[in-house]
Protein backbone atom coordinates (compact mmCIF):
# COMPACT_ATOMS: atom_id res chain seq x y z
CA UNK A 1 0.00 0.00 0.00
CA UNK A 2 1.61 3.00 -1.29
CA UNK A 3 1.88 5.66 1.73
CA UNK A 4 3.70 8.61 0.35
CA UNK A 5 1.44 9.33 -2.71
CA UNK A 6 1.07 13.13 -1.42
CA UNK A 7 4.75 13.53 -2.42
CA UNK A 8 5.48 13.95 -5.67
CA UNK A 9 9.32 14.17 -5.43
CA UNK A 10 11.36 13.56 -1.88
CA UNK A 11 13.93 15.48 -0.60
CA UNK A 12 17.64 13.34 0.14
CA UNK A 13 17.20 12.40 3.42
CA UNK A 14 14.03 10.90 5.73
CA UNK A 15 13.82 10.29 9.91
CA UNK A 16 13.29 6.94 11.35
CA UNK A 17 11.96 7.64 14.97
CA UNK A 18 11.89 3.93 17.10
CA UNK A 19 8.81 3.67 19.84
CA UNK A 20 7.93 1.07 22.21
CA UNK A 21 4.72 -0.14 19.68
CA UNK A 22 6.52 0.43 16.38
CA UNK A 23 7.77 3.73 13.93
CA UNK A 24 7.02 6.89 12.71
CA UNK A 25 8.78 8.08 9.73
CA UNK A 26 9.34 11.34 8.39
CA UNK A 27 9.38 12.81 4.89
CA UNK A 28 10.24 15.81 3.46
CA UNK A 29 9.59 16.57 -0.24
CA UNK A 30 7.29 18.61 -3.15
CA UNK A 31 3.58 18.29 -2.91
CA UNK A 32 1.69 16.46 -5.60
CA UNK A 33 -0.65 19.12 -6.38
CA UNK A 34 0.86 22.92 -6.00
CA UNK A 35 4.76 22.02 -5.79
CA UNK A 36 4.83 23.37 -2.56
CA UNK A 37 7.18 22.19 0.24
CA UNK A 38 5.58 19.41 2.67
CA UNK A 39 6.40 17.31 5.47
CA UNK A 40 4.56 13.43 5.51
CA UNK A 41 5.14 11.85 9.03
CA UNK A 42 3.47 7.99 8.98
CA UNK A 43 2.78 5.76 11.44
CA UNK A 44 4.71 2.18 11.22
CA UNK A 45 3.62 -0.78 13.17
CA UNK A 46 6.19 -3.63 11.73
CA UNK A 47 9.78 -3.83 10.42
CA UNK A 48 7.54 -4.65 7.03
CA UNK A 49 5.76 -1.62 7.02
CA UNK A 50 8.45 0.20 7.50
CA UNK A 51 10.83 -1.46 4.86
CA UNK A 52 7.69 -1.29 2.32
CA UNK A 53 7.74 2.80 3.19
CA UNK A 54 11.56 3.20 2.70
CA UNK A 55 11.27 1.16 -0.73
CA UNK A 56 8.84 3.51 -1.65
CA UNK A 57 10.92 6.75 -0.33
CA UNK A 58 13.97 5.14 -2.67
CA UNK A 59 11.77 4.68 -5.65
CA UNK A 60 10.71 8.31 -5.68
CA UNK A 61 12.31 11.21 -7.26
CA UNK A 62 14.30 13.25 -5.28
CA UNK A 63 13.68 17.19 -5.18
CA UNK A 64 17.84 18.70 -6.35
Amino acid sequence: MAKLTKLAKVSDSLTVYRYDNGFMIEVSGRDINKDDWKTVKILCNSNEELSSVIAEYNNKELDN
